[in-house]
């Protein structure tokens, strides 16, 4: 399996090191960036952009941030369209929101919605397959 670049964007340390924790069990070769604001990975996403950094392959994003929540960041991803490399984004959610889940499943930018904490079946999901939603 390829080394993939992944991001994962949560305001909670504890969240994002359980899901390195459990992506390294099965996928250890991942590139994994952690950020803990929106502000952050848009800020990333630019230098990117600039050549100064690698494009993520996939990005993990929690939705309930502060400040800027993760639909902003869906928001501000829409703009670059067609100017940033392609990468796949799934939403990782404490809470069960049957409202969230549709909307997610309905956003083009979407791939799929998995609440925490990651399983085993969530994980290999996001990396072996093409369609989530």
């Amino acid at each position: 399996m390829r080394e993939e670049t992944l991001w994962i964007i949560d305001d909670d340390m504890v969240s994002q090191f359980a899901i390195k924790y459990k992506i390294g069990q099965s996928y250890p070769n991942n590139r994994v960036s952690t950020f803990y604001s929106v502000q952050e990975a848009l800020d990333a996403l630019k230098s990117c952009m600039d050549g100064k950094m690698e494009f993520p392959h996939k990005v993990l994003l929690d939705l309930g941030l502060p400040v800027l929540t993760g639909w902003h960041f869906l928001v501000e991803l829409e703009k670059f369209r067609g100017s940033i490399a392609p990468f796949e984004i799934y939403i990782v959610s404490a809470f069960s929101n049957s409202t969230d889940r549709q909307r997610a499943k309905n956003h083009s930018l979407v791939k799929g919605y998995f609440e925490k904490p990651l399983n085993n079946i969530a994980v290999d999901k996001i990396f072996m397959s093409r369609t989530n939603k």
